[in-house]
């Protein structure tokens, strides 16, 4: 439906308040925190450990280690995604990629979630054959190369802590290392009881409860990251609350094409058609409208078309239509 080129405006919260001007673009609201540094200090501690605990599990015959170490390996790659996202994500739009890259941000918390159930499924079926066939396992070796991943895997996690609460991509290293530390401390556990009552089966039984844990604690973050693969709305919004917020606004009588949705793993996105039949009500109820829903629901990038004949039917006003 052909409209006024005045009707469709795009506004950017904050920027006029900031003096930037009505269709001013607020670098900071789509910069992501810079966690490089964790990156590069969590993939070269892991990757070493990564050597070292598999070198000491194979020679000391705990499955139990050297699944761990296969789990690290998972952690690694999982980093080096998440840490190549983050770079894409500062990527400036361009005439192909008009939101630039950030969308990679929820590629790597995806195949972060999936590294992580494909570890556990690796140590579930080492483990699972361990139980039927026990070996003798090297107790001491186990407890001291385990409670040393325990402080690297606890020192990594740390770095990424402060982001963990607003960015899936950093909160699935986060989870990544947190997860690594409990199996690492759950291995330490299962070194000192073979070590007092000589029962080669809790190695993989120890194994066997640590990776439960992991499925449990995971799958909110696949959840999470395939929703934002797939547009969903964000799980800390409701569309309804947003949508009863633009009808409160004076002068709308109706709102359709309402679309929220993840632009990366930190932005959210909403376009939507207000019906105003007083008429167009300028740029600066755009930029407060703008402000007001990334204060209250933290949508950043606002896009508000608005209609002012009622009578004028609209091809996208139907929800069913997107």
């Amino acid at each position: 439906m052909p409209k006024p080129s005045s009707h469709h405006s795009h506004q950017h919260a904050g920027d006029q308040a900031a003096g930037r001007g009505v269709c001013g673009h607020d670098a900071h609201v789509h910069a992501p925190r810079d966690f490089g540094t964790a990156f590069v200090i969590g993939i070269a501690l892991n990757l070493t450990f990564v050597v070292v605990e598999g070198v000491f599990g194979w020679l000391a015959n705990s499955i139990a280690l050297v699944a761990d170490a296969g789990h690290n390996l998972s952690d690694v790659l999982g980093l080096a995604a998440a840490w190549t996202a983050t770079l894409l994500a500062r990527r400036r739009p361009s005439v192909t990629h008009t939101y630039g890259l950030r969308r990679g941000t929820v590629l790597a918390a995806l195949i972060n979630a999936v590294l992580l159930l494909m570890a556990v499924g690796a140590i579930v079926f080492e483990a699972l054959r361990r139980l039927v066939e026990p070996g003798d396992v090297a107790s001491l070796t186990v407890m001291v190369v385990a409670a040393i991943g325990v402080v690297i895997n606890g020192v990594t996690a740390w770095l990424f802590a402060a982001g963990r609460a607003h960015d899936i991509n950093v909160r699935g290293a986060f989870l990544h290392m947190t997860y690594d530390a409990l199996i690492s401390l759950g291995v330490v556990a299962a070194g000192a009881a073979i070590m007092v009552t000589g029962w080669m089966w809790l190695d993989p039984a120890v194994s066997l409860a640590i990776a439960a844990v992991i499925v449990m604690g995971t799958w909110g973050l696949l959840r999470e990251s395939v929703g934002m693969s797939l547009d969903a709305v964000p799980s800390n919004l409701s569309l309804d609350d947003v949508r009863k917020f633009l009808l409160q606004q004076t002068g709308v009588s109706e709102v359709h094409d309402l679309h929220v949705w993840s632009l990366s793993t930190t932005e959210t996105a909403l376009t939507c058609h207000c019906v105003m039949q007083d008429g167009h009500p300028g740029d600066a109820f755009l930029v407060t409208v703008a402000q007001e829903l990334r204060t209250r629901f933290g949508i950043q990038h606002a896009t508000i078309q608005i209609e002012v004949h009622p009578d004028v039917p609209c091809a996208l006003e139907p929800d069913h239509v997107v």
